[in-house]
């Protein structure tokens, strides 16, 4: 009835905990870009089917595993390995979703950990992401942001009630830097897909192009506005951090166009 799919690159300090959260009655699919640590035997020890891609981004990562990693599964969930969905999730998909014809795509709310702490205010909730898929009719496309998990509005949509823990940093900021960098570089340079699911922040992320103003809206959108001052310290270092990444997106977009200037 359902597979559950973890795309992963060296992910070892996380993905024993992922794997831990899901239901042993699943069977797991990782789709690996290239690990060098030891992602792929904690993997292999816990029985998951092992399959390669060289990493072609997000959205089409995603569409290897529905259609060719040999899933016969109606459903597919999408897990990152830095993620845990609660069993109740589970308990209510073969309750309520399994049987149902009336969805193609759940989109799923997000709860953010921050070096272990819960963001209650700063990231502005509810996030949603479209990780619960019905295999034969749902293809992922590009999007304007770096993670491009956008699905094509074809697909009748569903919103889940419960969210999911994403636990997206322990303190390592340099490598998260390092990371980010390469997906502002992408953002410089996506467009929206025609016909893709867009949500509410990515209409108001068009809206918005590559003007500096985006850089303050981001902090202030964080800290202030949703309220991340109440989350303390976490809240003020995640507020820096996306914003730290938006000026990152905006001097990218003024080099490519000085360059362009130049010739």
């Amino acid at each position: 009835m359902l597979t559950v799919v973890i795309l992963t690159q060296n992910e070892e300090a996380n993905l024993p905990r992922c794997l831990a959260g899901i239901p042993e009655r699943y069977p797991i699919a990782i789709v690996d870009s290239g690990s060098t640590d030891n992602t792929l035997a904690i993997a292999q020890e816990r029985g998951c089917a092992i399959h390669r891609n060289p990493w072609p981004g997000f959205a089409e990562q995603r569409n290897f595993a529905i259609r060719q990693c040999g899933i016969d599964s109606p459903w597919i969930l999408f897990v990152d390995a830095d993620e845990i969905y609660p069993q109740h999730f589970y308990d209510w998909f073969e309750a309520k979703l399994s049987e149902t014809h009336g969805i193609d795509v759940l989109m799923v709310p997000s709860v953010l950990y921050l070096r272990g702490k819960r963001l209650n205010h700063a990231p502005g909730y509810p996030i949603y992401h479209p990780r619960l898929v019905r295999r034969e009719t749902t293809r992922f496309v590009r999007n304007h942001t770096g993670h491009g998990e956008a699905v094509l509005d074809s697909c009748r949509i569903g919103y889940s009630e419960i969210p999911y823990e994403h636990y997206f940093y322990h303190g390592e900021i340099i490598e998260w830097m390092h990371k980010h960098v390469g997906k502002a570089a992408q953002e410089v340079q996506l467009q929206p897909t025609a016909g893709a699911v867009m949500t509410t922040r990515g209409r108001l992320s068009v809206l918005l192009g590559r003007s500096w103003l985006r850089v303050l809206a981001r902090f202030s959108y964080h800290y202030l506005l949703r309220g991340g001052f109440l989350d303390g310290a976490a809240g003020l270092e995640f507020a820096l951090m996306f914003t730290w990444y938006e000026a990152t997106i905006y001097l990218q977009a003024k080099a490519g166009n000085w360059a362009r200037s130049a010739q």
